[in-house]
């Protein structure tokens, strides 16, 4: 009697692993396929999902050797894209339950010293989130205090030399954002443990939109 209810538990638990591990599945597809609809509109011609991940393509391409600035047009594009990323995140069933954080990627070409490119692919993802929290330029749409907040607390900086190339220098110059989502445990753990307080002050500082952005422009 012992053996069988110790062998229906363990079947229990395997069986609801696996309904887990597919809705949280069905899940992240879902929100990539809405990410992708968003991805459609015109405004953002150029733009793709592949996997996880948000390919800026030729729109999020450096134009020089060692630069670490968006341009513009780049900027604009970050600003008008995210919001509509982070509302995503916020209503679909893998935002609420199993995002865990976003990797801003920064990649340099192989011209140049390694350890050069390995600080400046983490420049050029730095310079994503200085200019998303940064304040907003002339005639740009200032990002709401929730978008802003999310973005400190869940968008990470990533960086890598030239060790994800492209097929050309130019293309190997990109951001990228991954998306990155909790495993079961992950998911259970943080159910079963309350998380650690953020430390508001230090979080006000983050937000505020007057605060330099340290990296120096090239």
């Amino acid at each position: 009697v012992a053996m069988s209810v110790a062998l229906l538990a363990v079947t229990t638990q395997v069986s609801q692993d696996i309904k887990e591990d597919k809705e949280r599945k069905e899940a992240i597809d879902d929100l990539m396929k809405r990410i992708e609809k968003v991805v459609s509109e015109k405004e953002f011609e150029g733009v793709r999902v592949i996997d996880n991940t948000i390919d800026f393509g030729p729109r999020g391409r450096f134009e020089r050797e060692g630069q670490n600035v968006l341009s513009i047009p780049q900027r604009a594009l970050l600003r008008q894209f995210t919001p509509k990323l982070l509302d995503e995140l916020r209503q679909s069933e893998a935002g609420k339950r199993w995002f865990k954080r976003a990797v801003v990627e920064g990649y340099a070409s192989q011209s140049g010293k390694y350890l050069f490119n390995l600080n400046l692919s983490l420049e050029r993802s730095e310079r994503v989130i200085c200019d998303l929290l940064g304040a907003p330029l002339a005639g740009e749409v200032p990002l709401g205090d929730e978008d802003r907040r999310l973005i400190a607390t869940k968008f990470f900086v990533g960086g890598a030399s030239f060790n994800s190339l492209r097929a050309t220098a130019d293309d190997s110059r990109r951001i990228e954002f991954k998306l990155e989502f909790k495993t079961r445990q992950e998911r259970r753990d943080e159910l079963s443990k309350p998380a650690a307080k953020l430390d508001e002050a230090a979080l006000a500082n983050a937000l505020d939109p007057n605060e330099r952005c340290p990296i120096f422009n090239r």
